[in-house]
């Protein structure tokens, strides 16, 4: 690790970073509103390929809003590779730059009809319903991480504070991991309301896991892009995801602006 970090100090500075953030399909435009330089993933060796449309993969490290943060353009998920792990080492690298805290976005569909696509959704908590686990095979007792208030609340508080003052609608709900690449079916759908789940998606739960472990503060928030499966007419895709995120993208960024303009 230490050949990244110098690569990322020789390009970036020695600065630390304060907050990291990893962006979702069709959100990876948000890491240009950095003033500072882009890695691309490929010069920092292990860093994950990410073989997704409407990725970023780059590392932007720089200001924005006046806080230094390290934004990850693009995330590698379970089902590229089926390893959970697969961001660990971005994760350990944001940890060695100084950052005490990780946001993570999402796009993500709604099984709520009062959210639907283009609204945002703070997680409040997840259901981890693939069964998969990062830690299996870490060998230390750091392994047993505790969930409770794995979302951070002092961060949950921040951001709806932030979308509050902007006038945004930023309910709370609990988002339910799905391995993928398939879509859920409409009778996994019913199954995961009635376990008390909002939204869904394929990502997210295994790096709130992983940043959990590092000791970083997290918080996340889901973009909805579509109604889960059998509550709509609507086609489900990846293109659609795509065609969708900015919709809910833009107020996301007046979030995350707001939020760091005032980071205690």
């Amino acid at each position: 690790m230490q050949d990244i970090l110098s690569t990322i100090r020789s390009r970036a500075g020695d600065a630390p970073v304060r907050l990291g953030l990893i962006l979702g399909s069709g959100l990876g435009h948000l890491a240009h509103a950095v003033d500072g330089v882009a890695i691309p993933y490929a010069d920092l060796p292990g860093f994950p390929h990410v073989g997704v449309s409407g990725h970023n993969p780059q590392l932007h490290i720089g200001t924005l809003e006046g806080v230094r943060v390290a934004v990850f353009g693009a995330r590698e998920h379970y089902y590229e590779s089926g390893n959970p792990r697969a961001m660990l080492l971005p994760l350990q690298v944001l940890k060695a730059l100084g950052a005490e805290s990780l946001i993570l976005t999402n796009a993500a569909g709604s099984m709520r009809p009062d959210i639907p696509p283009g609204n945002v959704m703070l997680l409040s908590d997840h259901i981890n319903y693939s069964g998969l686990n990062p830690l299996i095979g870490e060998k230390t007792d750091a392994r047993f991480v505790p969930m409770t208030d794995a979302h951070n609340p002092a961060l949950r508080a921040a951001l709806k504070a932030a979308a509050k003052a902007k006038g945004i609608d930023l309910p709370e709900g609990v988002y339910c991991w799905y391995s993928g690449p398939s879509f859920e079916t409409p009778a996994e759908i019913r199954m995961l309301k009635l376990l008390g789940g909002d939204a869904v998606g394929m990502s997210t739960v295994p790096e709130v896991i992983l940043a959990r472990f590092l000791g970083l503060k997290v918080a996340a928030i889901s973009t909805i892009t579509n109604m889960a499966a059998g509550m709509s007419d609507e086609q489900i895709s990846h293109e659609h995801t795509k065609a969708m995120a900015p919709l809910g993208a833009a107020k996301l960024e007046s979030i995350l602006r707001h939020f760091l303009r005032f980071l205690d």
